[in-house]
């Protein structure tokens, strides 16, 4: 049975007046799409190129789960059993990491949001929408392949046999869909092919930061 997540925030802390005006301006990103569809390395290679600030929500998450606290020990028992973290939680730390870069020209918040009462949350805790979503678009066989292969590499502990990955795969885009109708309601998606070489799609996604400065 896993831990009580009662004291983890549902809903994240409401930014004052002047944390959300030295939010206004600085470029938000969201860069979206399931595991191994490689939009971690561009978030990287982005940020190099423009300077912006890389916020990975899974690096995020699994550094405050290393910390020893209570709320640590409820955030593993959580990923543990693949749930979601509650938004609460994940808001109030992209927000407490972008108000720490204030002098930022730009945010890739990479893996974020992962359903719709996240991306709701978001804008109602920031007080306004991403510039853009990027969306990288690749095959679920593709990114079971690819996660397959880093998980040998790097000796992952956890399962990444084919089925468990396709399972994670099926869950991420059942509850991602609704996600990408509610962006593309509002005209922000940019749907990057992901299955070409990273140089490609660098180009693209270079493009796509280009066609908004």
């Amino acid at each position: 049975m896993g831990l009580c997540t009662s004291t983890l925030p549902h809903m994240g802390r409401s930014l004052r007046p002047q944390e959300k005006d030295i939010l206004r301006s600085p470029l938000i990103i969201f860069v979206v799409g399931g595991p191994g569809c490689g939009k971690g390395t561009q978030c990287k290679n982005m940020a190099i190129k423009y300077g912006f600030y890389h916020v990975g929500l899974g690096h995020l998450l699994r550094q405050e789960a290393q910390k020893s606290t209570q709320r640590s020990l409820q955030i593993r028992d959580i990923i543990g059993q693949g749930l979601l973290v509650p938004t609460g939680l994940i808001l109030d730390m992209i927000s407490d990491i972008m108000l720490s870069h204030p002098k930022s020209p730009g945010f890739l918040i990479d893996g974020f949001p992962r359903e719709v009462g996240q991306a709701k949350e978001f804008e109602r805790i920031v007080g306004r929408a991403p510039n853009i979503v990027i969306v990288f678009d690749c095959s679920m066989e593709t990114m079971v392949q690819r996660v397959v292969r880093r998980s040998l590499v790097e000796h992952w502990a956890d399962n990444h046999s084919e089925l468990a990955i396709r399972r994670r795969l099926e869950m991420h885009y059942t509850l991602f869909e609704p996600v990408l109708t509610f962006y593309q309601q509002k005209n922000l998606l940019r749907n990057i092919l992901a299955e070409e070489t990273p140089e490609n799609i660098f180009a693209k996604c270079c493009s796509v930061i280009d066609s908004l400065q």
